[in-house]
């Protein structure tokens, strides 16, 4: 099927907005840097990247004829959030399984936030205490048993929608959603800098854009910046969803080696621990541009940029495209880093 033929329920208000990012351009002093916000493109509890990929589960949920949608994340999970949210939405229930992927001390961390608005929309939120990978876990299969032992009809939605067999299509969609702005801005985006942990945002950009070189003959980078600190797993899961999304949408051709870019150096040494090159471009987001980012996923992916664009890899002639995937709300469980 091609990409137009996939059934999509719209839980976004349209077209996420773009703008350019001109204090953050001036500082840096290299390439233009323009943002695509993510962020605010949803009226379901405050939105972000997962509902974008949740927009082609949904038909297959409700074809399902499931009454529960089952996920898992982290305590803060940006993902299991969306999950609540939709449930909500579709008047379905939500089971969350929450590990605890990030070593932060913080007495509070299971109780604001992501989890405290998952909790006011209806969801059963269970805790678990493992650690954090980013496969398939035994903890969110002892879920959907548990489910279906009371009853229930569940619906397996894994960690970030990445192993769901159209979790690609969201942000494959996506790139031609960035292609008609461009029109309209007047404007190209020769790179696009993303954050990748579970893996299906940065893996279906890939393959959107890949359908759109093969459309247009224009060809751009997307530049996966880890945030995981499992690199290895990780490029390996962009690339198997990849070119499994590319296959979806009958791209008709493999992936090449240099559309698959995933760069090291920002994660630090554990998921979701800020390091200080998190802290620093969370400080000139936040204070040059009042844009607000995390310290899991969008900090570490805008130091990336910042340090591509500082050092001549992302080159003074590019416009660059930021992908701003949401995650502030885990904010308040990182308050201490604003003392």
């Amino acid at each position: 099927m091609k990409l137009h033929e996939f059934p999509r329920y719209p839980l976004t208000f349209g077209p996420s907005p773009v703008h350019r990012l001109a204090r953050l351009t001036e500082h840096l002093g290299g390439a233009e840097v323009w943002a695509k916000r993510e962020d605010v493109s949803s009226g379901l509890a405050y939105g972000g990247n997962k509902v974008r990929k949740l927009e082609y589960i949904v038909p297959d949920v409700l074809a399902s004829g499931a009454d529960t949608l089952v996920s898992i994340g982290g305590v803060q999970s940006n993902h299991t959030r969306q999950v609540a949210a939709v449930a909500a939405h579709l008047g379905l229930k939500a089971r969350l399984v929450q590990e605890k992927w990030v070593p932060w001390d913080d007495p509070v961390n299971d109780r604001v936030g992501n989890i405290l608005l998952s909790r006011m929309m209806g969801a059963d939120v269970r805790l678990d205490p493992s650690g954090f990978d980013i496969g398939i876990r035994r903890s969110w299969e002892e879920a959907l048993h548990d489910v279906e032992e009371s009853g229930g009809t569940p619906y397996p939605i894994p960690a970030g929608a990445s192993e769901h067999r159209l979790g690609g299509l969201g942000f494959a969609n996506w790139a031609f959603e960035v292609a008609e702005q461009e029109k309209a801005l007047g404007v190209h985006f020769d790179t696009i800098v993303v954050c990748t942990v579970t893996g299906s945002t940065h893996a279906g950009m890939v393959a959107g854009f890949a359908a759109l070189e093969e459309l247009t003959g224009v060809g751009r980078r997307v530049l996966g910046i880890d945030a995981s600190a499992t690199l290895e797993k990780t490029r390996d899961q962009v690339e198997r969803i990849a070119r499994h999304t590319a296959e979806l949408i009958e791209l008709g051709r493999d992936l090449r080696d240099d559309e698959l870019q995933l760069l090291e150096g920002w994660a630090g040494d554990l998921y979701g621990i800020p390091v200080e090159s998190t802290m620093e471009a969370m400080r000139l987001g936040a204070q040059l541009e009042a844009m607000i980012t995390d310290p899991v996923y969008e900090g570490k992916s805008l130091a990336g940029l910042i340090d591509l664009v500082k050092g001549g890899e992302i080159p003074r002639g590019s416009t660059v495209l930021y992908a701003h995937l949401g995650g502030q709300q885990a904010l308040n469980a990182y308050h201490s880093l604003w003392p």
